[in-house]
């Protein structure tokens, strides 16, 4: 067994300082404000976003012949009345932009509409942007 010589060594809180119970205080009080504030938006997020004024999904594309295509999409709205946009866009086998259409659907929630876009030459498909009312920050 050995023993010790010498003198014996401080305590961490000797030697460092215990931290203070109020900057422990302080701490907790800065996480739970920054917890509440990510919460808060996160209610606005989920209450504000979640019911767009109108969206939209793809069912299907034909590309028709060498310079049109078609695609059928659904589109829904929210609630009140709302004008909307919708983007198509097709494309050929080397990913360029053959034709593009920018169409306002007709009001008929939750139909089958269908839109034609003229092309240069001949596409491979085509994509959806999607559709976008007044005051909506994207394609949905």
């Amino acid at each position: 067994m050995s023993s010790r010589t010498g003198p014996v060594p401080p305590s961490l809180a000797q030697r460092y300082g215990a931290p203070s119970r109020a900057r422990r205080t302080a701490v907790i009080a800065g996480a739970g404000v920054v917890v509440v504030a990510f919460l808060g938006w996160l209610l606005w997020a989920m209450l504000f976003h979640a019911n767009p004024a109108v969206s939209s999904e793809e069912i299907g594309f034909k590309i028709v012949d060498d310079h049109t295509a078609t695609i059928k999409v659904r589109v829904s709205y929210g609630d009140g009345p709302v004008e909307a946009t919708c983007v198509a866009r097709a494309i050929s086998h080397d990913k360029a932009v053959m034709g593009q259409v920018s169409v306002t659907p007709s009001r008929q929630d939750g139909a089958v509409q269908e839109f034609t876009v003229r092309t240069e030459r001949r596409a491979t498909t085509v994509e959806w942007l999607g559709c976008k009312a007044a005051g909506q920050p994207r394609y949905r």
